[in-house]
C-alpha cells in the first residue's frame, strides 16, 4: 500500500543559471522548501564567464522547445496547476509563447518577477523585451516583486527614500491593477532593507534590519517564487509577501560564499540554526 500525496503544483517560467545561485534553480529549491512541487519550463540559459569577469553568457531556448516544455507541464498536471511564478524570459519571442501558455488556461496566482534589461542582451534588443513585458505579461499577473530599478522603470519614477518607494509601489498597482511588492532592500539608506506591499487597500512596509551592503544572488528570484508558493497554499497575497520576506531574509543570512564577486542566498535558511557567516564588507 503507498499514500497519494497532493502538494500545491507550482510551476517556474525563467532561465537556468548553471551555478544554481538564481534563476529557475533558486525557484524549484524555494518551491520544495516551501512544500510545494515544483516544476520549471526554462527559457535561456545562463552560464557566467569566469575568463570575464563572471559576465552572463546568454542561450535562448528555442520558441517551439518552450511550447513543448509548457505544454508537457500544463497537461500533466490539468486542473491541479494554478499557480506560476515567470522569471527572466530572454526574448520577445518567448515573452509571446509564455502569454499564449497563460491565455491557455485559468490561473489563481501569476507572480511576475519583471526582470528588465536581460543581462547578455543587445541594448536594443533589450528595450524591445522589456517593452514586450510591460505590454503582454504584466496585464496577466496578479502580483508583481520589481527591485528597486524595475520599481522606478515600471512607475516612472525615481526611488530614493521610503517614501517615494511607497508612492512608486501605489503608481504601478494604479497602472497595472496588479498587487506590488516593491524591494527596496539595501538600495535605500538606513539599517533596515524595507520592501513595501501594495494591493489598492492595504500598504504595508516590510523592514529588517539590514545584513551587509551587497546584493545577495538568488534572492529576488527566491521571494517571488516564495509569495508564489505561499499563495499555491492559499494566503492572502500580503500573507505571502510576508513569509516570503522572512524566507528570504533567513536565507541572506545564511548565504554562501563562492568564487563570484557575490554571496549566494541559500534557500534553506528556515530551517538551519543561523552559523556565522564573514561579511563581505
Amino acid at each position: 500500500m503507498y499514500n497519494i500525496h497532493s502538494p500545491a503544483v507550482t510551476m517556474t517560467i525563467a532561465g537556468s543559471e548553471a551555478t544554481g545561485g538564481a534563476g529557475a534553480q533558486a525557484d524549484l529549491r524555494t518551491f520544495q522548501e516551501l512544500g510545494t512541487y515544483g516544476t520549471a519550463a526554462l527559457t535561456c540559459i545562463v552560464a557566467y564567464n569566469p575568463q570575464d569577469n563572471w559576465n552572463h553568457r546568454l542561450t535562448r531556448i528555442a520558441p517551439e522547445v518552450l511550447e513543448q516544455q509548457l505544454e508537457a507541464i500544463q497537461a500533466n498536471f490539468a486542473g491541479q496547476l494554478d499557480t506560476v511564478k515567470l522569471g527572466m524570459m530572454g526574448s520577445v519571442e518567448t515573452i509571446d509563447v509564455v502569454a499564449n501558455a497563460l491565455q491557455s488556461q485559468e490561473w489563481k496566482n501569476v507572480v511576475l518577477d519583471p526582470v528588465l534589461i536581460c543581462k547578455g542582451q543587445e541594448p536594443g534588443e533589450a528595450q524591445d523585451t522589456d517593452q514586450a513585458l510591460k505590454s503582454k505579461l504584466l496585464p496577466l499577473a496578479t502580483v508583481t516583486t520589481p527591485n528597486h530599478f524595475e520599481a522606478e522603470q515600471l512607475s516612472g519614477m525615481t526611488i530614493t527614500n521610503l517614501a517615494e518607494l511607497k508612492d512608486a509601489a501605489r503608481k504601478i498597482h494604479d497602472d497595472s491593477g496588479v498587487a506590488v511588492l516593491a524591494k527596496g532592500g539595501i538600495r535605500l539608506s538606513g539599517p533596515e532593507a524595507v520592501d513595501v506591499f501594495y494591493d489598492g487597500s492595504n500598504l504595508q512596509v516590510l523592514g529588517v534590519p539590514k545584513i551587509g551592503n551587497h546584493a545577495v544572488s538568488g534572492a529576488g528570484c527566491s521571494l517571488a517564487a516564495a509569495v508564489a508558493a505561499e499563495l499555491s497554499k492559499g494566503r492572502t497575497a500580503l500573507e505571502a509577501a510576508e513569509r516570503a520576506k522572512d524566507f528570504v531574509t533567513a536565507g541572506i543570512n545564511q548565504r554562501i560564499a563562492a568564487e563570484t564577486p557575490y554571496y549566494i542566498m541559500w534557500q534553506g535558511g528556515l530551517r538551519r540554526k543561523p552559523q556565522q557567516v564573514v561579511s563581505p564588507e
